[in-house]
């Protein structure tokens, strides 16, 4: 399993359902509120080898109320 963070801008008011919505999902270990452009931070664990922007795409994008979305690979743990 490899992680991958997520951060999503949500529309205004929007916050909170998004939250529920992704937290439903099954598929975040970790999420949190965060200050700043983006509301919402997760932390994501995927199979090695599969495909990160269908899977983002596929499973969290879609989710309604996420206006734009930033994904940061990691590499190695220090």
């Amino acid at each position: 399993m490899h992680p991958i963070f997520v951060q999503l801008q949500c529309a205004p008011g929007k916050t909170y359902e998004v939250a529920d919505a992704v937290y439903q999902t099954e598929l975040v270990s970790e999420l949190y509120s965060t200050s700043g452009e983006y509301d919402l931070m997760l932390k994501v664990y995927i199979q090695e080898g599969q495909d990160i922007g269908k899977f983002i795409n596929d499973n969290i994008a879609n989710i309604p109320g996420i206006v734009r979305s930033l994904t940061t690979l990691t590499f190695k743990a220090f």
